[in-house]
């Protein structure tokens, strides 16, 4: 098949092109119904915001250019089916773990997973085991599952039905996932990854490899992340004989709006056909591009470039992490840079991450403004950062379990008390500092001393957080245990 062919797009845009009167959904009528002030900003897209009309075929059985833009897509990354999704990859992660797993099932989840996975274990009613991921001490954030830890977990869990991984981490750090995906196919186990920031993998070096190449029975991919794709957009994979795809898209089908967006899935399926067409002379004008983006911040005496990993793992050209070099916090420093115009993807307690574009050959990028911009933005600042590891307390946690089952919490009741009283507690309230959306405190589990202490200094340092609805007033919810 031709990959530069874009049959969702054209086929948008010759309905576009008719003119036609709209007496169907959606009410803004190709825009001619809108509030004034917005109809400027809005109307190009609302003329193309349409539903399932004749020759538009249907997401949710598709047999016209939604199927030919799939089956391009299933082309380009080498699995045997793929989808759009409408409702981001927090879909595709539900959607693949509900067909996947049935209740009670025992599986092993990477401990460092987004929030979506947590939710979908519990809507699985599922029973999880969780592997703490390794730490790179750099960056002091966490990475990938080692391998030794995931045949210890299934020595000690026989009975385990899925693997469900992270790669790469948010920072853009994979690890070789082989050895984990080989070990589990000699048991009959499925391994499902959320891939969400690897969409660009399968150009191949200096990017990790995808772990679609490495077995992984689905994948999900956030198209919109690095990929030129509107946000919402993203890929669903399989690349297997053990996964049921009926069951797959049952579930695609039950969780994903019945009125998908058409602009969104026009996008993504643009963002194949600019993948597919990238040359080896595009990627190396970005690498060159990147490495000069570098070399420039590397020049300011205030901030680092992080570039070291360990032995195994590769890094994403796409992140770059920077720290301050003379005591700030990356919440400080990222709000410095959000002063001069300059907005990055997320600022943990050391770090602040951009994710950089992936331009094609001399497509230009305001890399040297914005090197002058940080200059001036972080010229002569200076705090007195207290150095701490959010992941200190995995060390103790190398394999842990939830105190409670889900069906347990669901008939549990609970209450709001202070941090002091919350240690040695189970926790009712999932507490995440957010981005990047990895748990400090999950539901069901208990409450260390350990992580109360993170949290306070995350608090400290002014994090954000998804939960905690009591961290103001140093409050945190938790199970009663009496009626048990």
């Amino acid at each position: 098949m031709n990959q530069l062919q874009t049959p969702l797009f054209d086929t948008l845009e010759r309905f576009y092109q008719q003119n036609t009167v709209s007496y169907h959904v959606p009410g803004h009528k190709s825009g001619q119904v809108f509030l004034e002030k917005g109809k400027d900003l809005y109307r190009s897209l609302l003329q193309i915001d349409v539903t399932e009309l004749t020759g538009l075929d249907d997401l949710h059985a598709p047999v016209g250019p939604i199927r030919e833009a799939e089956i391009l897509l299933a082309e380009l990354y080498g699995v045997k089916y793929s989808y759009f999704l409408v409702n981001g990859t927090t879909v595709g992660i539900l959607a693949m773990i509900l067909a996947t797993c049935n209740e009670r099932d025992r599986v092993l989840v990477q401990r460092n997973c987004h929030k979506s996975v947590l939710h979908a274990l519990m809507l699985a009613n599922v029973e999880p085991i969780f592997l703490a991921p390794t730490v790179l001490e750099d960056w002091s954030v966490a990475g990938g599952v080692d391998g030794k830890l995931v045949s210890e977990a299934l020595e000690k869990y026989p009975d385990t039905k899925a693997i469900i991984l992270t790669y790469p981490n948010y920072y853009g750090h994979a690890q070789d996932l082989s050895d984990i995906v080989a070990l589990a196919h000699e048991k009959g186990i499925p391994v499902l990854v959320d891939e969400a920031h690897g969409a660009h993998f399968t150009l191949g070096h200096p990017f990790p490899e995808s772990s679609i190449t490495k077995g992984a029975d689905i994948v999900v991919h956030s198209a919109h992340k690095t990929l030129p794709a509107m946000t919402m957009g993203s890929f669903l994979h399989i690349n297997s004989s053990v996964v049921d795809v009926e069951r797959v898209e049952f579930y695609l089908q039950m969780l994903q709006s019945s009125s998908p967006s058409y602009p969104i899935m026009a996008s993504l399926d643009l963002a194949r056909a600019y993948l597919a067409s990238y040359s080896k002379q595009d990627l190396k004008f970005l690498i060159k591009e990147i490495n000069h983006f570098k070399e420039t911040l590397s020049a300011i005496p205030e901030i680092k470039v992080l570039n070291k990993v360990p032995k195994g793992v590769k890094k994403d050209p796409l992140k770059l992490t920077i720290q301050s070099t003379r005591g700030l916090n990356g919440y400080k420093l990222q709000s410095l840079l959000e002063e001069k115009g300059i907005f990055t993807e997320l600022a943990d307690t050391r770090n602040i991450l951009f994710v950089l574009p992936l331009l094609k050959n001399n497509e230009r990028y305001p890399f040297g403004e914005t090197a002058d911009k940080i200059r001036t933005a972080v010229r002569g600042q200076s705090g007195s950062y207290m150095d701490f590891s959010n992941f200190q307390w995995m060390e103790s946690e190398k394999i842990s379990t939830l105190a409670f089952s889900y069906p347990k919490m669901k008939q549990a009741t609970k209450k709001q008390v202070h941090f002091d009283e919350a240690i040695g507690k189970i926790a009712g309230e999932m507490i995440i500092p957010y981005p990047p959306g990895i748990p400090l405190i999950m539901v069901g589990e208990q409450i260390s001393d350990k992580k109360m202490i993170i949290l306070q200094q995350l608090l400290d340092q002014h994090a954000r957080f998804h939960g905690g609805t009591g961290l103001a007033q140093k409050k945190v919810v938790i199970f009663n245990e009496d009626i048990f």
